[in-house]
């Protein structure tokens, strides 16, 4: 039960990513800091992407995904249609991976070395359903504030 309630919020929140990176009136603002707003929507955007694709995809989906966690944060105006076409393909992959996963293994320590040590991989899957969450609102505030 789990498993599908984390897809679900995980593939409502990839949604929601896509609607807010479309939704900049002015695509350079993607890529807009200022003050102390220290991340652009775009590279959150790429940030979402990696972190999904290599807790998720790479680890049970054997997508073969290396991520460039430094890229994620240095690169910059990447087209708008660049970045929803990453965020499809990662709905994708989640809605493929997910259903590979087994009950078993969420109960199971995460596989791969990780911040969060001796997590299960439920604990570690709410805790990226989270990290997407708390990003996304920073993007959507980002948007409001620097994009009128």
């Amino acid at each position: 039960m789990i498993k599908d309630t984390l897809k679900a919020l995980i593939i409502r929140d990839l949604e929601k990513l896509k609607q807010e990176i479309e939704a900049y009136q002015n695509e350079t603002k993607l890529w807009h800091i200022e003050k102390s707003i220290l991340n652009s929507a775009g590279n959150l955007c790429l940030h979402l992407v990696g972190n999904l694709n290599t807790y998720i995809g790479a680890e049970f989906g054997k997508t073969g995904y290396v991520r460039n966690r430094v890229d994620e944060f240095a690169l910059k105006d990447i087209p708008r249609s660049e970045l929803l076409d990453k965020i499809e393909h990662t709905i994708l992959m989640i809605e493929k991976t997910f259903d590979m996963i087994s009950d078993d293994q969420l109960n199971e320590k995460y596989p791969a070395e990780i911040i969060l040590k001796d997590a299960s991989t439920e604990y570690f899957f709410v805790h990226l359903a989270m990290h997407l969450s708390y990003h996304l609102g920073q993007i959507n505030y980002h948007r409001r504030l620097l994009d009128n």
